[in-house]
């Protein structure tokens, strides 16, 4: 109990003290992720609707694919990456292995899946509410996919704090592509697993701390973004 009410008062003081290092390894965690699931909201956005919406050879089986990479390994998916830019490989020659932007790729391909899976199930049960009312109105494809996206924003920015919320606790393909190198690829989660084998809790608390704050802000804008929702659907 004294190790554990030490190793709180320590990380506390270290939180409070915006130490240089401890910052480094929030804000690289911060860009890390926010850059992921930007690129994978660039993907799985329109990737979703358009499976919801159009019919083509083959859609059911994207349809299972997504669903299934929903829960993609981190670390099958660190491997592939580490595979794809390590010198024999063939992304090799970029030099991006260890470096932030291989994390970021990690991350993005974790994600991509989560949005687009759930993506695709908010538009098609929006495309079943008023699929018969944009056809009444001769809605073109791209009007018909704006005016959908738009109609479901608020369920669309719950998506992104998911995805958020996955990535910014994301370790093992992190550790794998990254390296966990000090000043270079360090992020919370990584960060985290080596203080604590060093025994250095109060940096380990410390971040677990601010893990803990950015899930706790994560969840608070979900449900802040679900009651204006609500709010909306009770004034149509």
């Amino acid at each position: 109990m004294d190790t554990f009410s030490n190793a709180f008062a320590e990380a506390v003081a270290l939180l409070i003290s915006f130490d240089a290092d401890f910052l480094e390894i929030v804000g690289l965690s911060l860009r890390v992720s926010l850059s992921a699931v930007a690129i994978a909201c660039l993907i799985g956005f329109p990737l979703g609707a358009a499976v919801a919406l159009y019919r083509f050879p083959g859609r059911g089986v994207v349809s299972l694919l997504l669903n299934t990479f929903m829960g993609l390994p981190p670390v099958v998916v660190g491997l592939i990456v580490f595979l794809l830019l390590s010198r024999s490989g063939p992304l090799g020659v970029l030099g991006l292995l260890f470096t932030p932007t291989a994390m970021i790729i990690a991350q993005a391909i974790l994600v991509t899946p989560i949005v687009a899976a759930l993506t695709r199930q908010i538009v098609e049960d929006l495309w079943r509410e008023y699929g018969d009312h944009l056809r009444s109105l001769n809605a073109g494809p791209i009007d018909t996919l704006g005016t959908l996206i738009y109609d479901a924003r608020f369920s669309l920015a719950t998506v992104v704090l998911a995805g958020f919320g996955r990535a910014i606790a994301e370790v093992g393909a992190v550790m794998i592509v990254g390296g966990n190198i000090d000043h270079a690829t360090r992020v919370m989660t990584t960060a985290i697993a080596l203080e604590t084998s060093k025994g250095n809790l109060a940096t380990a608390l410390g971040l677990g701390i601010v893990l803990l704050v950015i899930a706790l802000s994560v969840n608070a804008a979900v449900q802040i973004v679900n009651s204006a929702s609500a709010r909306k659907a009770a004034l149509a």
